[in-house]
């Protein structure tokens, strides 16, 4: 069985045994699939270990893209390794990261995989860490309540994909025939966003690629995260939040 949910930002409350009762019945076979903003990984260090520990203990397997929320510098520490027909990242042994431009049989299904998305919460910029005003400007910004993220601390440019990786996509889409069962990412096309938006959400590269997908490629069902709401788009498109959904195949 394959379930999906929304962002996680690192909470795993929504799938214990108490909020997500069909996990009694399954087992490491079932996959319970995260579109994006992840966040287990977030220190790079021992303090993500209880929290991963848990997840790894849940008796089905845990997959994600990325989000716009992600520690990417740590993420890259864990070794690439291949998995049902894709390039993966595993975090735990039933903790995998699904890397973007991928195409994975699972459970007899075709998924592209593209993570990643613009955060909309730097209006008012990224600091340096390493700047000698650092701390003045970062009290500046708090005083008066600024959106603002620290490079690489809680912001990182790798939450747009690279050239390599939009490639890594479209040759992986080129294999399939530009023919899939399922899509999995964090944002979603520029034409799907203007529609529940009205303009809202500015378009950018990923969006503009994932509308490029969008033309081209025959798929079932598109689901994402990112926008903090649980809704159906259309038949084909279904934005996730805090639902779990179990995926009819």
């Amino acid at each position: 069985m394959i379930y999906l949910t929304g962002d996680l930002h690192g909470d795993f409350q929504r799938l214990s045994p108490k909020q997500f009762r069909e996990q009694e019945t399954l087992s490491k076979e079932d996959i319970l699939l995260a579109c994006g903003d992840f966040g287990g990984v977030w220190y790079g260090d021992e303090r993500d270990d209880e929290k991963l520990d848990w997840l790894e203990s849940r008796p089905f397997t845990t997959a994600f893209v990325t989000g716009n929320h992600e520690n990417y510098d740590a993420l890259q520490t864990y070794p690439l390794e291949q998995w049902r027909g894709g390039a993966i990242r595993r975090i735990r042994p039933s903790v995998i990261l699904l890397e973007r431009g991928q195409v994975f049989n699972l459970c007899g299904k075709r998924f592209l995989t593209m993570g990643g998305a613009s955060s909309h919460d730097i209006q008012d910029g990224i600091l340096e860490p390493d700047d000698p005003l650092f701390r003045l400007k970062q009290r500046t910004l708090d005083a008066r309540e600024a959106m603002y993220r620290v490079n690489h601390l809680s912001w990182w440019k790798e939450e747009l994909p690279s050239e390599e990786e939009y490639q890594t996509a479209r040759d992986s889409l080129d294999r399939a025939g530009w023919e899939v069962d399922y899509i999995i990412t964090h944002c979603c096309p520029s034409s799907v966003q203007d529609v529940f938006s009205g303009g809202l959400f500015q378009r950018d590269k990923l969006t503009d690629f994932l509308e490029e997908v969008r033309q081209r490629c025959r798929f079932q069902t598109w689901f994402f995260g990112h926008y903090h709401a649980d809704m159906d788009i259309d038949e084909q498109f279904k934005m996730l939040y805090e639902k779990i959904v179990k995926l009819d195949i």
